[in-house]
Order: C-alpha cells, then sequence, then structure tokens
C-alpha cells in the first residue's frame, strides 16, 4: 500500500499566515466601505441642514411685515432692529404655525461652546394689546458648527440715497432693503452667502405699507 503523505507544520503554517492576510484585507476593505458611507451619509445630511436652514429664513425674511416691535423715545414705531449678530422682525410662519397671527422673530448667533458657534431663532406672539411679546418655548436651532458669521444690512438714508453695507441697522423706523447672512460652517460646507430683500416700506406716508423703492411686485416682471 502507498504511504500518504500529510501536511507538515511549516505548510499549515503558512496557510494560515495567507489566510489571516486574506482577513485582514477584507476587513480593511469592508471598514473603509462602511466608513465612507458613514461619510457620504453625513455629508449628504449636512447639505440638507444648509440648505433647510436658508430656505426658512429666505421665506421668513422676504416676508417681514412693517409692523412695530418697540417704540423710540419720542413714540415713533420700530419695526426692525440689527446688529452684526441678532436681527429682530416680524413675520408670518408657514404652516399651521401662521393661524398664531404674525410673530416677532429674533435670529441670533450664539456661543456653542467648543470655539462654535449656532444659528438660533427665538419666537414670540405679539399680544393685541400692546403688551410685551410672549416667547413660544426655547430658541430653535437652525444651523450648528458654525465657525464664524455676521449679518450685514442695506437700505436707504432719510435722503433716499442708497447706502453701503453695514453690519448695524441704527435707525429701525425703516426697514433695510437687503439683509445679508454670512456664515463660516465646519467641516468645509460651504454656506452659500444668502442676501434677502425685503419689499416693505415702512415708512409709506398715511400709514399705508407700500413697496421699497426699486422693489418688484408680487407677479410683476421677473
Amino acid at each position: 500500500m502507498k504511504r500518504q503523505r500529510g501536511f507538515t507544520l511549516l505548510e499549515v503554517l503558512g496557510a494560515l499566515a495567507l489566510l489571516a492576510l486574506l482577513l485582514v484585507a477584507v476587513y480593511g476593505g469592508v471598514r473603509s466601505a462602511v466608513h465612507a458611507v458613514h461619510s457620504g451619509g453625513a455629508a449628504i445630511g449636512r447639505v440638507d441642514e444648509i440648505g433647510s436652514a436658508q430656505r426658512f429664513l429666505r421665506s421668513e425674511l422676504s416676508q417681514a411685515l412693517a409692523q412695530p416691535i418697540a417704540h423710540t423715545d419720542s413714540g415713533r414705531p420700530i419695526y426692525f432692529s440689527g446688529s452684526e449678530h441678532e436681527m429682530r422682525y416680524v413675520a408670518p410662519l408657514p404652516g399651521y404655525l401662521g393661524k398664531l397671527g404674525p410673530q416677532l422673530q429674533v435670529l441670533r448667533l450664539v456661543d456653542g461652546g467648543k470655539g462654535e458657534q449656532r444659528l438660533e431663532l427665538q419666537l414670540s406672539l405679539l399680544p393685541p394689546d400692546g403688551q410685551p411679546p410672549k416667547p413660544l418655548g426655547e430658541p430653535q436651532v437652525l444651523l450648528d458648527h458654525i465657525v464664524k458669521g455676521g449679518f450685514d444690512y442695506r437700505g436707504r438714508d432719510v435722503q433716499n440715497q442708497l447706502m453701503p453695507w453695514g453690519s448695524d441697522w441704527a435707525d429701525g423706523t425703516r426697514m433695510p432693503q437687503l439683509v445679508r447672512i454670512r456664515l463660516q460652517t465646519w467641516g468645509g460646507y460651504d454656506w452659500p452667502e444668502l442676501s434677502v430683500p425685503l419689499r416693505v416700506d415702512a415708512a409709506a406716508a398715511g400709514g399705508h405699507v407700500g413697496l421699497l423703492p426699486g422693489s418688484i411686485p408680487f407677479g410683476g416682471a421677473r
């Protein structure tokens, strides 16, 4: 009878070593694929967050109303308040929230900790009896993980001359024509510069609110 020859110990160890290398390669590939899927999902989610925040702000700011939010010492109504990191205006909310009527909206860039900022929106009801606004819950975070940012404003002065962009809107008895929101976010995700026209002219004579000079009426030429 012929003698059957088995594997030597070196051959077994060599086969195990090759199998181990193959398993390491497969694990590395699977791990890379999972990481790519997670990274892609996070990137898509972040882009969606930025897009949603921009659409909401564009909608709300474009519908800003010439409704007083305060009064000066002389009793003149203040319609808009704007600084580099905060702006206040009145606008109706979309959907079922709009049934509550126009609301005071306070948009702020606040410290989010760890060297970051976040963009928050505080909503408040405007009582018809002239009482102070009543906040609706806690501020809502529109976007977080912001490196830096600011708000700019542009409009016309009392002589109807167009002013340059500025980070402070001092005369709240008038509304700016344009509001710009500049943000830089972590991770290299771009925030397209957002410039929104405000169409309402708070200084219209006789208490009738009209369009700002140079604005295009809704439904008109585009």
